[in-house]
């Protein structure tokens, strides 16, 4: 029996090469803007693998219009947007793609503090308006990164690679967690605080913590304001942590100095009012943009699929499934 699995959008070569080396069958995949809700019946009714884009909704009735599914893996780490109770009631493997965009994603929430710090889009702006009339001791002015601190809420993989970043910039670091992190305290001189000081002492609040019943909205308006006048807000981890409207308030008041946002509340939709300030410096959702991670993602999704088709389990499991023997 051939195991099947439907690719829901485009991906990387080097996964679709390595299912079919496999003896896979791929169905897909489908196009970048989405699979029209007929190919997802038709595709889905026939296999017995989901390789998906975190933009992919797996709900409970997408999950059963798959009799035969036994693992959907998430070309992403977040998942989000699959319902892991109903895949676990049916034994379906759900897997993701950790540790391997951690130095990309680290990477892009430092230019983002970068950008706020020294303002980088509203000077690329002035330049390509035709603004830029010579050197002036006034023209906007940032500031420095060395001597300040950066707060990260949450310190897994991604708040420590972010942290050895700042800490060569000069930067103090202090961390909220559920655990003390030795490994952080003992090669950044990281502190670990409560929450309320957290956002109170720092100079730059870095969002690192996954999306929970607990995280969701947790910065919202009465946090913002605990928040200096003069710091910076920066979020790569997932929009709804941060509820959107309020942080337009902030920026908007002078609540705070500015927010770089990758993610955003309901994505891709934004908040009214959030593009028009000067103060937010936006990117749609690129974290882990690079052609190596993106590759290693796929890479590592594929083989999540391969391992469950062999009847072993998958590296990567958020969600346990069934142990089934290969199919003959």
């Amino acid at each position: 029996m051939t195991f099947r699995v439907t690719v829901s959008r485009p991906v990387p070569d080097a996964a679709l090469a390595l299912l079919r080396e496999a003896g896979l069958e791929v169905l897909g995949p489908g196009p970048s803007e989405g699979m029209a809700e007929a190919d997802w019946t038709d595709r889905l009714a026939r296999s017995e693998g989901l390789l998906c884009w975190l933009s992919d909704r797996v709900d409970a009735a997408r999950l059963a219009q798959a009799p035969c599914l036994r693992v959907v893996a998430n070309y992403a780490v977040g998942v989000d947007n699959i319902d892991r109770e109903a895949a676990g009631v049916r034994g379906i493997w759900v897997t993701n793609t950790p540790d391997v965009l951690t130095e990309a994603t680290a990477d892009l929430t430092l230019g983002l503090i970068l950008a706020c710090a020294r303002r980088l889009v509203e000077a690329d702006r002035f330049v390509r308006e035709g603004r830029f009339a010579g050197w002036r001791s006034d023209l906007l002015l940032g500031t420095e990164l060395a001597g300040k601190t950066l707060g990260l809420l949450g310190a897994g993989r991604i708040g420590s690679a972010v942290a050895r970043r700042a800490a060569a910039f000069g930067m103090k670091i202090l961390y909220n967690a559920n655990s003390p992190k030795s490994d952080l305290e003992r090669t950044c001189g990281a502190q670990r605080v409560a929450f309320p000081p957290l956002l109170s002492r720092s100079d730059v609040l870095s969002i690192h913590c996954p999306l929970s019943s607990e995280t969701r909205g947790l910065i919202a308006r009465a946090e913002l304001h605990r928040m200096k006048r003069t710091s910076i807000l920066v979020n790569t981890a997932r929009g709804a942590v941060v509820r959107e409207a309020d942080l337009v308030e902030a920026l908007r008041d002078g609540t705070i100095a500015a927010a770089g946002l990758d993610v955003f509340e309901s994505e891709p939709a934004l908040s009214p009012g959030l593009c028009a300030l000067p103060n937010a410096v936006l990117a749609p959702h690129i974290g882990s943009a690079t052609v190596e991670t993106r590759d290693r993602m796929a890479v590592l999704a594929a083989r999540n699929v391969i391992a469950v088709s062999r009847g072993e389990e998958p590296a990567n499991a958020v969600v346990r499934g069934a142990v089934s023997p290969p199919p003959r």
